[in-house]
């Protein structure tokens, strides 16, 4: 993944709007306040001020800096997009904590996340507070974050909720109108699950792709807010544990492959019963490799 710069390009835009309020020949300070002007560490405060340099907006030569133009806009450097810089987070940040690299009940520093994700300590803190509804995360009660953990009892009790979201998503999907996009969607992923099956022997480890755009589209027939949020945490955490135990893996991913057309001949047949059974059954077996899983890493 392409290593992001937005710490510093905020830094060096805060730097901008510092000299910008300044009149020409003003000494700038030293590193250490700019340090603490912008919230980064010297290392980046010099490469702010490099670029500064550069462009001849300051006169650099040691300690000694000073203001040689006021900053216009094209000085600026832009910033990535919000939703884009917030997915790479999300992304990061549940690999972290999938992968086991620390244990439930670890006090979450922010200034380290801060550094590690490479995101300003605002945006991290925004982002906690948001992934505290799915209690991976919470606030400690004498101020700060902890985490929780993804256990057994966190396993359990989303398979659980991901039965009763999918279940529904199902009923819906079986009752769609003829020209609903979920029809052509189907025939697509039937052709791709069979092709795949066509070659399990070597493509098995495709599977974990194909598992994610199954489910997302069998839930994308569900229009509510509420519910996708849910449904992306749930989707990636199900993605993930493709990647932990790769015990029977082959045979594993081919018995889904089945289930998953068991279920697309269900909904094409709009045999509602027959739908939801072979949803649960897929759903049961999920959870199963789920808990499989995590026995593998000694948390089950």
């Amino acid at each position: 993944m392409a290593r992001r710069d937005t710490r510093y390009r905020e830094a060096y835009n805060r730097l901008l709007d510092f000299c910008a309020t300044h009149p020409v020949g003003t000494e700038m300070p030293a590193e250490t306040t700019l340090s603490e002007l912008t919230g980064v560490s010297r290392t980046v405060v010099r490469r702010c001020l490099s670029r500064l340099s550069e462009l001849g907006v300051i006169a650099w030569n040691g300690r000694e800096k000073h203001l040689l133009r006021s900053p216009v806009q094209d000085d600026r450097i832009a910033l990535p997009d919000s939703a884009d810089g917030r997915e790479h987070l999300e992304q990061r940040f549940l690999d972290w904590i999938l992968r086991f690299d620390v244990p439930a009940g670890t006090p979450l520093s922010i200034a380290e996340l801060a550094r590690n994700f490479e995101v300003a300590q605002h945006e991290l803190k925004e982002f906690l507070a948001g992934l505290s509804r799915f209690g991976l995360v919470a606030r400690r009660p004498k101020g700060g974050w902890m985490l929780r953990g993804f256990t057994k009892d966190f396993a359990v009790e989303l398979s659980d909720f991901r039965l009763v979201l999918e279940l529904d998503a199902v009923a819906k999907a079986v009752e769609a109108p003829v020209d609903h996009p979920i029809w052509q969607r189907l025939s697509d992923l039937r052709v791709a699950h069979l092709d795949l099956s066509a070659n399990i022997e070597t493509d098995f480890h495709e599977f974990s792709k194909l598992d994610e755009a199954f489910h997302e589209a069998i839930n994308s027939v569900v229009r509510n807010r509420f519910i996708a949020e849910f449904q992306k945490v749930i989707s990636l955490i199900f993605h993930y544990h493709y990647m932990w135990d790769k015990t029977h893996e082959k045979i594993r991913n081919l018995a889904a492959i089945n289930e998953h057309l068991a279920i697309i001949d269900a909904i094409e047949a709009r045999d509602v019963q027959r739908a939801t059974d072979a949803a649960r059954r897929h759903l049961r077996t999920s959870k199963s490799t789920l808990l499989s899983s995590l026995r593998h890493h000694d948390l089950g």
